[in-house]
């Protein structure tokens, strides 16, 4: 089941600008990944906040927000459970090597890029070539 928003991500020119400004407004850094070549994310105060998850445009993306993610309680569950219903995924659920959460992506009927996380966070699997990553939950 979906339970919440987990995290807004947005392209934007400059990170480090960008995080610097939404420390100014309050919002507390989380840490650097090494996603999309520098990511950063950064979360309000309070229980059950939404992540911000900042990094620099690359390629053709365009600056904005790139997808908005939900938060499940079980993400596999809540995959099956969708595509019953009726739900198509761009993907199949996969571990990402960057973060260690559990991903799948969707879109909603206007093509809005969205996705499903779960709530587990891991710590990377540094140094690992993302071919022998083993996505597997």
């Amino acid at each position: 089941m979906i339970t919440q928003i987990d995290h807004i991500e947005i392209i934007v020119r400059d990170v480090h600008e960008h995080v610097e400004f939404y420390q100014k407004l309050g919002f507390k850094l989380l840490g650097w990944t090494d996603h999309h070549g520098g990511s950063a994310e950064l979360q309000l105060p309070g229980p059950n906040q939404p992540i911000l998850e900042l990094h620099s445009v690359i390629d053709e993306e365009n600056i904005g927000v790139n997808h908005i993610a939900f938060k499940t309680d079980d993400l596999m569950k809540t995959y099956d459970n969708l595509k019953e219903k009726g739900i198509e995924f761009s993907n199949e659920p996969y571990r990402n090597r960057h973060t260690g959460r559990g991903n799948v992506r969707l879109r909603d009927p206007d093509g809005w890029r969205l996705q499903m996380c779960d709530g587990t966070r891991r710590e990377p699997e540094k140094g690992v070539p993302e071919s022998e990553v083993k996505d597997t939950f």
